[in-house]
């Protein structure tokens, strides 16, 4: 398989999971209260956003790859 070819096809799973998530999500530990042997802490859930405009582009870029890739080598 080309290289044009396999990184057109790694952008194109690329730009459709970006398009499926739209995110990425973790969380993070915050301690509240540490006095003693007294211990709270809370969870936070934070959000990267991934704008659709990403994914599109990341789609179109890898679907060109694999195009152009193609013809300049037939």
């Amino acid at each position: 398989m080309k290289i044009a070819t396999f990184a057109g096809l790694a952008l194109i799973v690329l730009g459709v999971i970006s398009l499926a998530y739209q995110g990425i999500s973790y969380t993070t530990q915050k301690k509240i209260v540490d006095i003693g042997s007294i211990h709270a802490t809370e969870n936070q859930k934070k959000t990267i956003p991934l704008p659709p405009v990403l994914g599109c582009v990341t789609l179109l870029g890898g679907v060109a790859l694999i195009v152009f890739g193609s013809r300049r080598n037939a």
